[in-house]
């Protein structure tokens, strides 16, 4: 089947065809560590974690690069007031400690680990190559003041504003460097001279003297030594569209590369009908987020949405996804009670066409959960039937969605949560009250037995009696 994703840059829906038969090269902007991940920051990585587990299972090999910027403006500044008792914390310092709350923010959510996870730091080089050859085709221009500042001449390049479909006359000045110097103020820095207060320790040589790349530059630079000159998808956050995706194509481009094929960009997040902005108050964080819910159930909620849409976080949102969530976690409880230690076969683990179509089609997640939930509700009918063999069948169906969902219960990556010798301790208390509650049952002391149950499901305890014994579990696992 063929894989269809819509290209920001065609505005349309585009078949996906590779450059090499079987192997997919995914770039996606990775964040920019001057202060703690929040919940856009995970989204848009777990939309490309379903991207790349979903290319896999379609028989690709995927080559996801993921890059960490570093070095940049809002990280020297950060650094700068972020000591104790106005002292200042190096910028590497501060840029490695948020680099790991990324890094521990997409592990807990089951996001596998990039291809490669390059740092701009690491291809200074690469970037000043390619600013070299810009300058060469007439495209980039060094200030004439003595600031070592290079922009890249947006007035040279006729396809500036095809990413976003704008005019030069509509677009915004850049704001990202001392405009006195530029030619034309939608003009962006490739290269920013080393300014007397910036430490020493964040600029590298250059032909235009010491300083550090710009952003736009580092990305180019990264896709390129990772992916080559050219590969298949480049993918990020809407907002980055302009100007930091605008900019990389035309430089990269202007270079002589043809850069990316397809651009794939991921809806933002909403907090509870509003725009998400440290302005308004209303961040979410990741580590708030992923404190307020299982983790596989905060998977599931920023998932569930059309990669996209506009995913929108209110209150009772992670108790929908919670519910959801239970629903399948319970259908696959109750098949390994009753289908494990038979004769029974276990079921083809293998997706269903509709579920396949549905990712198939731009990634349509809505769609393809709702095959899920509907193969759930079939497979519990079934076990209440006692019709074993499509039970199985469905199981495996179930178990193979879940598995590319990422949020397969019996996955060992949301094991390392579990309270061990809590849950041990649990397990006697309500075993010894069911055996107590059994024996009541069989000395027809109903009442008693009542009680029993009563209590344990005041407790948060559901019960669930069969014919072979009763099974508990704790209420929302």
């Amino acid at each position: 089947m063929t894989v269809r994703l819509f290209d920001s840059l065609s505005g349309g829906l585009r078949d996906l065809e590779p450059l090499v038969e079987g192997q997919v090269g995914i770039y996606v902007c990775g964040p920019t560590v001057q202060s703690s991940p929040h919940i856009g920051h995970l989204r848009s990585a777990l939309v490309y974690d379903l991207w790349r587990r979903w290319l896999t299972y379609r028989g690709h090999r995927v080559t996801l690069v993921r890059n960490v910027t570093d070095i940049d403006d809002k990280i020297l500044a950060n650094a700068a007031k972020s000591g104790a008792e106005g002292t200042s914390e190096e910028w590497w310092a501060l840029a490695y400690r948020y680099e790991l709350e990324f890094t521990a923010g997409y592990t807990a959510l089951g996001v596998l680990p990039p291809t490669y996870e390059p740092r701009a730091t690491a291809s200074v080089q690469q970037m000043i190559e390619l600013i070299q050859r810009l300058i060469q085709r007439g495209h980039a221009y060094p200030a004439p003041d003595d600031s070592g500042d290079v922009y890249f001449d947006t007035g040279s390049w006729a396809e500036y504003g095809a990413l976003t479909r704008q005019k030069a006359d509509d677009m915004v000045a850049a704001t990202d460097s001392d405009p006195r110097a530029k030619r034309d103020p939608r003009d962006f820095a490739l290269w920013k001279g080393r300014k007397p207060a910036e430490p020493e320790s964040a600029s590298w040589g250059s032909p235009w003297g010491a300083g550090r790349p710009g952003w736009h530059i580092e990305c180019s630079a990264m896709a390129a030594r990772y992916l080559g000159p050219q590969f298949d998808i480049h993918g990020g956050g809407l907002d980055l569209r302009f100007p930091h995706h605008e900019n990389e194509l035309a430089q990269s481009r202007a270079a002589g590369d043809a850069f990316a094929n397809h651009w794939v960009h991921n809806g933002l997040v909403n907090v509870g009908g509003q725009k998400m902005s440290k302005s308004l108050g209303n961040s979410v964080y990741a580590a708030d987020l992923l404190a307020a819910a299982r983790p596989i159930v905060v998977r599931y909620y920023l998932g569930a949405a059309h990669y996209r849409s506009v995913l929108d976080y209110h209150d009772g949102a992670l108790a929908e996804a919670e519910a959801a969530l239970d629903r399948i976690e319970t259908f696959l409880e109750r098949a390994a009670r009753q289908l494990d230690d038979t004769a029974v076969p276990s079921g083809i683990e293998r997706v269903p066409d509709a579920f396949a179509a549905a990712l198939d089609n731009d990634l349509a997640v809505p769609e393809a959960l709702a095959v899920l939930h509907e193969t759930v509700r079939a497979g519990n009918a079934a076990l209440d039937a006692g019709d074993l063999q499509v039970a199985a069948a469905l199981r495996g169906e179930v178990t193979a969605m879940v598995q590319i969902l990422g949020v397969d219960p019996a996955s060992s990556t949301w094991q390392g949560g579990v309270d061990t010798a809590g849950r041990q301790a649990l397990g006697a208390l309500v075993d010894r009250l069911l055996i107590d509650r059994q024996e009541a049952r069989a000395s027809k002391d109903f009442a008693r037995a009542d009680h029993i149950r009563d209590e344990l499901v005041a407790a948060g305890i559901t019960l669930e009696d069969s014919a072979n014994g009763t099974h508990w579990s704790i209420n929302g696992e």
